[in-house]
């Protein structure tokens, strides 16, 4: 029997196939205070009517409440997106008082600029230890059709998304790197915020959302590595110094020698020279302040 490969019948993988066939357009929408007046037109033929023929009432009545029900208030930063019969007809975006086609169902999608924190996430770094992380992610809707219609809950695909991609950006770089070639977390949170903020920008851009900014709000070893982790930070910051305090000695010995040599202060032969610089470099190098010793003797009695 001939094998089937499972892929033949997989639909799109990863958020570049998913198909969202829908996007923002305007809504056909007219100054709302025309609806006003056609509002109280009806209002004095339901007078009219209610007086002479009260079999036709009806009929005002009736253009009366669409019309009532027809006008929206839109207030700066939000928009109404609209759905007629279970199809989109458009988004009014722009803010005031509008009248709009009766039967219409209505739903405000705010298009303020939001932000929020995730949670403190435990991963592990690219050198397998374990840090907590956090980011502060900064966005807004920039299609309400697709925020609307293409997912549940534009804001919780948000936040799912942005975590996921916290998560990735963060198992992908070292907490720290030791030679400073490379790119780390701690080291280089500028890029590795950049690197966060595209990827969140490209889980989301099918909920019709814009990232503005990323950035890392915490960033630390986990609780059970902290303490061994804070004492190799220490100790490379201790050999580090070494080194620049030994690197400084053996400048400071060097030049001292030149100096009594152009001076001719005094003649050293090769082994007072080598007790000299044993004797600077215990001076230079030494944590404690030195106790000199006064020699009234020879260096060879």
């Amino acid at each position: 029997m001939a094998s089937v490969d499972p892929t033949d019948s997989v639909g799109p993988v990863g958020h570049q196939g998913v198909r969202v066939d829908i996007t923002e357009r305007p809504a056909l929408a007219v100054n709302g205070w025309l609806g006003v007046v056609v509002l109280a037109a009806a209002g004095y033929g339901i007078y009219l009517v209610g007086r002479h023929h009260e079999g036709w009432l009806w009929l005002p009545l009736l253009v009366f409440a669409l019309v009532a029900s027809s006008l929206v208030i839109v207030p700066p930063g939000q928009t109404s997106v609209l759905q007629f019969f279970g199809r989109y007809v458009g988004t009014v975006r722009k803010p005031g008082f509008w009248w709009i086609a009766p039967l219409i169902v209505r739903r405000s999608v705010s298009v303020r600029v939001r932000n929020f924190e995730t949670n403190h996430l435990k991963v592990n770094d690219a050198d397998g230890n374990p840090v907590e992380i956090a980011a502060i992610v900064v966005w807004q809707v920039a299609d309400t059709a697709r925020s609307t219609y293409a997912v549940d809950s534009y804001q919780n695909f948000v936040s799912v998304q942005a975590e996921s991609a916290l998560r990735h950006v963060a198992t992908s770089h070292p907490y720290d790197d030791h030679t400073d070639t490379g790119t780390s977390l701690r080291g280089s949170s500028d890029v590795v915020s950049a690197q966060l903020a595209v990827e969140v920008a490209e889980r989301v851009v099918i909920a019709g959302v814009e990232v503005v900014e990323v950035r890392i709000s915490h960033l630390a070893y986990a609780q059970e590595i902290a303490q061994a982790m804070l004492r190799r930070q220490q100790a490379n910051a201790v050999v580090a110094a070494r080194s620049r305090i030994v690197e400084g000695a053996v400048g400071m010995v060097e030049l001292a020698l030149n100096r009594l040599a152009e001076k001719g202060v005094v003649e050293l032969d090769e082994e007072r020279k080598a007790t000299m610089v044993s004797n600077l470099m215990v001076v230079l190098c030494g944590d404690q302040p030195p106790t000199p010793v006064v020699n009234t003797g020879s260096l060879y009695t």
